[in-house]
């Protein structure tokens, strides 16, 4: 590749960026704009819907609360996930068939007709968990499912999990000592990847936490939903700082695995 074909290349990819993120770049411009109306560029700046956001308390615990559901629902999913995929790997393969038959089985409902019926599932005795968190937890579960299951398992076959486990056992190693100390420290980066594109989409959920738990105990896209009708400028700034908690999350992730690494 010649100089001028690499120069050529690099402005395509800038040029596709900057493309990308004009809609932020627009969202975060009428965030911190104090009037725009009728020109190309805001009559003025302000940092007051940024401030409002943040200063206010209901917003901060929807954020919390988005968070801890979240967080709880991937911790569940992968105590979970990885001894099952282990196990399948090493002594049930021909079960991988069927699994990736069963996780691609909660996107063939629509999210409304299973709210319905987790409601209705939920809603009395011995489980009466409709309305709060835990109902949240569990669903946001099965909807994570299909991405951590593929991500750890294209990793598995990536490491080539069978190697591993019989180098492990001529060292003298269980079969359960070498899958924690030798397979698992392996599927980090997988669970890495997981955990991102999850947490990118259940965050972002609005379906379910709207129909199951609904103002009782309000997420971020809840909060977003129930202040619709007010300032746009107030409502650029969630959806800019929504954006950037997303991004912090990652940015932290990728960092403690390159560091862990």
């Amino acid at each position: 590749m010649t100089r001028g074909e690499r120069l050529w290349h690099r402005l395509m990819v800038a040029a596709l960026l900057l493309i990308l993120a004009l809609p932020l770049l627009a969202t975060l411009l009428y965030a911190i704009s104090s009037s725009w109306n009728g020109t190309l560029l805001p009559r003025g700046y302000t940092l007051r819907w940024l401030y409002a956001l943040w200063s206010d308390t209901r917003f901060l615990t929807a954020l919390w609360h988005s968070l801890l559901i979240c967080a709880g629902a991937l911790l569940f999913s992968l105590l979970l996930v990885l001894p099952a995929m282990f196990a399948i790997a090493w002594w049930l393969p021909k079960l991988d068939a069927l699994m990736n038959v069963l996780i691609l089985l909660p996107f063939a409902v629509p999210p409304v007709v299973s709210s319905v019926g987790l409601l209705q599932l939920y809603s009395g005795e011995p489980l009466m968990i409709a309305g709060t968190p835990w109902i949240l937890i569990g669903c946001y579960f099965t909807i994570a499912l299909p991405f951590i299951y593929r991500a750890i398992a294209n990793n598995m076959q990536a490491i080539n999990l069978r190697e591993l486990m019989d180098a492990a056992s001529l060292l003298g190693a269980s079969t359960w000592r070498a899958a924690l100390l030798v397979v698992l420290p392996n599927l980090r980066k997988g669970a890495t990847i997981a955990v991102l594109l999850s947490f990118s989409f259940l965050i972002g959920e609005f379906v379910f936490a709207n129909m199951l738990v609904g103002s009782r105990y309000e997420t971020l896209q809840v909060y977003l939903y129930n202040m619709r009708n007010g300032s746009g400028h107030f409502t650029s700034a969630l959806v800019i700082s929504y954006f950037f908690v997303v991004l912090l999350v990652t940015w932290l992730a990728n960092r403690l695995n390159r560091e862990r690494s």
